[in-house]
């Protein structure tokens, strides 16, 4: 898998220039949601290119919104020497990126991140992908962008709630990592929420970038050393086994959440198997655990859900014939891939994160 070029562009529009000068491309098209298009479009250049709006929210990212892309494509005369810039959250990159792999058998296409989910995790390290038949990023390839250009400045446009679905990433990654990334995860955004907007704005752009860099330096050394998640890139599930089936759960209850959110809430049933299964440290747990109830809430469920819950773990990508595998911890750092848990384990943690106060 070709090795994506990640830029820190404090200038975004002169990174634009630079690829559409150096690449020979004859059709040049953007792809935003609705609500990129308005809040992000207008603020860069693309000579010449074509535009292509899709529907905004992870409900959008669907077989039809796919069949859109491919068809505007097609109708712009686009072939196999046209580029896609991908410019927006999560689903736009994992949607575009999808598409732009598959139209013509593969055309060239850019990541421009404009949500903090998109810069420290979706646009990043090359899966693309739709849901289908309700289970979450479930048909897609590998197929990484020829650049990603990360421009901090557009969290600008965020709200906190889309902040937060990012920020659970970051502090997935702060797990995997090392102990003082965990602490200055924890402690910044902390500190982030009791500053005044206009404050937390002004005196916390600098470490917000930081941390987003490290972020993204931590999936880029894993996705560099296994591309197709044969082993180490699986660390990166931590929190999603169950994440994702919250947020299957949630989409077809008609009450879709934001991705961050069930992959917060998938790290406290997880982080409740680390402890149990592989001795994950207690304080640690209860810390973390503590900082996501207090920041994310977390989805009403009820016991009879669980088997249901379960089913869905079952559907996931990372699974062996039908065996749930699970990303654990023995400490923060210290990984345990390929970890399974019973029913009656799962449905335990279950308990935990329904009860934990």
């Amino acid at each position: 898998m070709r090795r994506q070029e990640i830029i820190n562009a404090a200038d975004v529009q002169k990174e634009v220039d630079r690829i559409l000068s150096q690449g020979s491309y004859d059709r040049v098209f953007v792809l935003t949601d609705t609500t990129t298009r308005r809040l992000c479009r207008n603020l860069l250049r693309f000579e010449g290119a074509q535009d292509i709006v899709i529907p905004p929210t992870d409900a959008a990212k669907t077989l039809d919104t796919l069949a859109q892309v491919w068809t505007e494509l097609g109708q712009g005369d686009g072939t196999r020497h046209s580029l896609l810039f991908c410019l927006g959250g999560g689903m736009v990159t994992d949607l575009g990126g999808f598409a732009a792999s598959t139209f013509k058998r593969g055309i060239d296409y850019v990541n421009i991140p404009t949500t903090l989910l998109a810069m420290v995790d979706a646009s990043v390290g090359g899966k693309t992908g739709i849901n289908f038949n309700g289970l979450k990023n479930e048909v897609g390839v590998f197929a990484p962008a020829t650049h990603v250009l990360i421009h901090t400045p557009f969290l600008q446009t965020l709200d906190r709630e889309n902040t937060l679905s990012g920020y659970a990433e970051m502090l997935k990654h702060s797990l995997i990592s090392n102990e003082q990334m965990w602490a200055d995860t924890l402690k910044f955004y902390q500190d982030y929420d009791q500053q005044s907007e206009h404050t937390a704005q002004a005196e916390t752009a600098a470490r917000l970038q930081k941390l987003v860099f490290d972020n993204v330096k931590v999936k880029e050394r894993v996705v560099d050393e296994d591309p197709y998640e044969k082993g180490l890139r699986k660390a990166l599930n931590l929190g999603h086994t169950v994440g994702h089936a919250f947020e299957s759960f949630a989409l077809a209850s008609g009450h879709p959440v934001l991705h961050g959110y069930a992959v917060a809430w998938g790290l406290v049933c997880e982080l409740w198997l680390s402890t149990v299964k592989k001795g994950f440290p207690t304080e640690k747990m209860r810390q973390t655990v503590r900082f996501i109830f207090d920041h994310y809430g977390r989805l009403p469920i009820t016991c009879n859900d669980y088997d249901h819950l379960i089913d869905l773990m079952r559907h996931d990508k990372k699974n062996t014939a039908g065996t749930i595998n699970f990303t654990l911890l023995g400490d923060i750092g210290y990984l345990h891939i390929d970890q399974t848990a019973t029913p009656d384990e799962i449905k335990e943690a279950l308990d935990f994160y329904r009860e934990n106060q």
